[in-house]
Formats: structure tokens, sequence, C-alpha cells
């Protein structure tokens, strides 16, 4: 048996396991439907509003950026927060030393942390359906367009989770990187239209995947004379294709070398020491 086969088959085995005990553990469901949650009720107190002058009802353009959004946040926080706690605990280190271990745990992170991506995905999208009026999902070509935009997101986003997660040795570390994605999303246009920013506002959100993931996610959801309220009055289809698959990637490409560098430097006196270092603090 190739032992490589093994091993991926045993990372699926493994995100399946982690996945399915996420969501029989209290305190990880929680945090699961938490936002998705949030973000519903904010649909429901939009489905009145309109944008600007252009009719398109408010809810049904904040509900593809939404999901957009939440696509990259979970996509990068997930994978970012795996990592940072196994790394501290010594799952990291018990995955290195065995053989293609690395690739097994890879395999599992990669499918425990898409199922943290498409559940409130799918929690937000099907009560959204019915809250934002003026949605042009009516079509098989809407629907591939959308689950292309998903597949595309997450090859974007997941890859500098992992990046995030490997240049930090503490999960607690990680809030620190969380204000800045925050006010990304402030300005990417998730909940108004970019072009009532600033224009240097505007550049900066483009040069990130959530405002692109945003734009994709309207193209296939809305309809059609909705893209006068986007930059251009255009959809811009290819750039989105083009801007996600930069990012994906660079990600990917990037990835390995970090996740490479960050298992060779594990050994047990440095999860010791962690371990050590996060008691002291609940004490």
């Amino acid at each position: 048996m190739n032992p490589m086969n093994t091993a991926v088959r045993a990372g699926l085995v493994r995100g399946s396991t982690e996945l399915r005990q996420a969501l029989t553990n209290g305190a990880d469901l929680f945090g699961l439907l938490f936002w998705p949650l949030v973000m519903i009720v904010v649909l429901f107190f939009m489905r009145n509003g309109t944008v600007e002058a252009s009719g398109v009802a408010l809810g049904a353009f904040a509900l593809p950026s939404i999901l957009g959004m939440l696509v990259a946040v979970n996509g990068i926080f997930g994978m970012a927060q795996f990592l940072t706690l196994e790394r501290e605990d010594g799952t990291l280190l018990r995955a290195k030393a065995i053989p293609n271990g690395m690739v097994g745990y890879l395999v599992g992170k990669i499918v425990t942390v898409t199922g943290w991506v498409l559940i409130p995905f799918t929690i937000v999208l099907i009560p959204g359906l019915f809250l934002a009026d003026g949605l042009a999902l009516n079509t098989v070509g809407a629907w591939l367009s959308l689950i292309a935009v998903l597949a595309l997101g997450m090859l974007a986003t997941l890859p500098f989770g992992a990046v995030i997660g490997s240049a930090f040795n503490s999960p607690r570390a990680i809030g620190f990187v969380s204000m800045p994605i925050m006010g990304l999303t402030a300005v990417s246009g998730i909940f108004y239209p970019i072009t009532s920013m600033p224009g240097w506002v505007q550049g900066l959100a483009q040069v990130f995947p959530i405002y692109w993931l945003g734009l994709g996610m309207r193209s296939a959801m809305l309809p059609g004379e909705a893209v006068a309220i986007e930059l251009g009055q255009s959809w811009r289809h290819w750039e989105t294709v083009g801007m996600l698959g930069v990012w994906a990637i660079v990600g990917l490409s990037v990835a390995p070398i970090f996740l490479r560098r960050m298992a060779r430097g594990e050994s047990g006196s440095k999860v010791a020491a962690r371990r050590e270092k996060a008691m002291s603090r609940a004490y």
C-alpha cells in the first residue's frame, strides 16, 4: 500500500472525526454558530432597506457579501487557530514524529476547516434566500457560479491561514491579526457599496480577497441591473478570477515553506516550555 495514500486517507478520517466532535461539543458549536446567527438577525433588519437610489434591496446586496466574508474570515482564522493550538499542545510534534504524519495532519486540517467554512455558509444562505428579496439565484448557471466562487475563495484564503498559524507560537497571538482583518472587512463593501467610499479605500480593499469574494458572490446571486452599484458598473468576472487565483497560487506556494520551517523547529523542549508558560497564565 502506498504510504502517501495511507497518510491522505488517515487525514480524511481525522478531519471528519474532528468535525463531528466539534458539532457535539457545546463550546465549539457555540463558536461555529454564533456569528452566522448574528448575520441572519442583521439580514432580518435589512430586509426592507434599499441601496441608495438603485432600488436594490439592502438585504439582497448584503447576503452574498456576508457569505464572501464568512468564507474569507473562517478560512483564515480557522486554519490559523487550529495550527497554533495544536502547535502549543504538542499535536503537531506527534504528527511530525510518524512517517508522512504532516501530510495526514494537513489533510485533516483542510477537511476540518472546510467544514468550519461550509456549515456557517449554509446556515446563512438558506434562511437568507427567504429573507432577502430580489435575489437571482434561480438558474443552474447561477448556482454553479456560486459554487465556483466558493471553491476559489477557499483556495485563496486557507493557505494564508496556514501561513499565519505557522508564524505565531501561541493562539493568543492570533488576536493581533484579527483587528486588521476586521478593518479590511469593514472597507470591502460587505454591508454597503464600496463606491461610496474614498478612492484610496477602494484601492486598498481591491488588493485583498475579501472584496473579490463579496463581488463574486454578488455577481452569482444578484440580478443584472444590480451591477450599477459596483465599481465601473461591471461584475469584473475575469478580474475576480484573476485576483482570487493569484492569492491562491501565492498562498499554495508559500504555505508549504512556512509549514516545513515550523515543523523543523518543533521539539519536545519547546512544547514543554509553551505548555509551562500557558499553565503559568492559568494560575
